[in-house]
């Protein structure tokens, strides 16, 4: 085994209030963290986005970025996030190493998962009320474009050449796959006949796969990219939320929020070859690299 995976816990870091999303920076310098307090429609200071230095194990930086943020995006460059305020109907923009606001935008109802485009032109919005996805153009930093998709939309991947766009429904029980370019629907496709809780959803590096975390029926399912054809379902610990892929795409990791674990999927062998203790509902996941 690489002395690198360790596969234990090696700190716990004290945030306070409700942590969501999280994500690493390109540089692999900072991890982003969303934060949010538990009173609905109401914003406080607790509602930011935390930036920790990976060296230190500190946060740095504190960005308040609106009401109840959910999820967020780095762009390429790492200059830029784009959040989703679940309650204010809104997605942000903010300077990544300042926090200086860049824009407000309405989006659809209750905005939940987030994800800019490898060439970071677009950065696209799930909303799970509405049942919309917003496409937002990151040179002007308005909204370009909105687009039903399934019932209740929860995250969104690029593949890593931007050709294709993976969005999940969680309540419509499917995966939508739309141009990346033009964003159009080229497919749905159900997830255990439909009657699957799809929400995070994660591209190999390579492109020819998506994972698709099952949410309450607890497995992976792998979607072959060029067919649009899930190949494979691997069961991992209870109510997988977020997802992700290491660099080689060898590994992925699931934060399973009701086993207060986390899932290590080996690829090659599409099963689960580790299976970590870690906090209380543990609800995102990203990769150090």
């Amino acid at each position: 085994m690489d002395r690198r995976e360790r596969r234990q816990v090696v700190a716990r870091i004290p945030i306070g209030g409700r942590p969501r999303g999280i994500q690493t920076a390109p540089d692999q310098r900072r991890v982003y963290v969303t934060r949010s307090d538990d009173q609905p429609n109401r914003q406080s200071d607790i509602d930011a986005i935390l930036a920790i230095d990976v060296a230190s194990r500190k946060i740095v930086a504190t960005y308040h970025v609106g009401s109840d943020p959910e999820q967020f995006a780095i762009t390429p460059d790492g200059r830029r996030l784009y959040a989703s305020n679940e309650d204010g109907g809104t997605a942000t923009a903010i300077d990544a190493r300042s926090g200086r606001f860049l824009a407000t935008l309405v989006v659809g109802i209750e905005p939940e998962g987030v994800a800019v485009s490898p060439n970071g032109r677009w950065a696209v919005v799930t909303s799970e009320t509405s049942n919309s996805l917003s496409v937002i153009d990151t040179r002007s930093n308005k909204v370009a474009k909105n687009l039903l998709v399934d019932l209740r939309p929860r995250a969104a991947a690029f593949t890593p050449n931007g050709t294709k766009l993976f969005v999940t429904a969680e309540v419509g029980g499917t995966v939508t796959v739309i141009d990346g370019t033009s964003f159009e629907t080229l497919a749905t496709i159900p997830i255990a006949g439909g009657e699957g809780k799809p929400v995070g959803v994660v591209v190999s590096p390579d492109g020819k796969r998506a994972y698709v975390a099952g949410g309450r029926s607890s497995t992976v399912t792998v979607v072959d990219v060029a067919t649009n054809k899930i190949v494979s379902v691997i069961p991992v610990g209870h109510r997988p939320w977020g997802v992700a892929i290491s660099r080689d795409g060898r590994r992925v990791y699931t934060a399973n929020g009701l086993s207060n674990t986390m899932s290590v999927i080996d690829t090659a062998r599409g099963a689960v070859v580790a299976t970590i203790a870690v906090g209380t509902q543990p609800w995102g996941v990203a990769l150090v690299r």
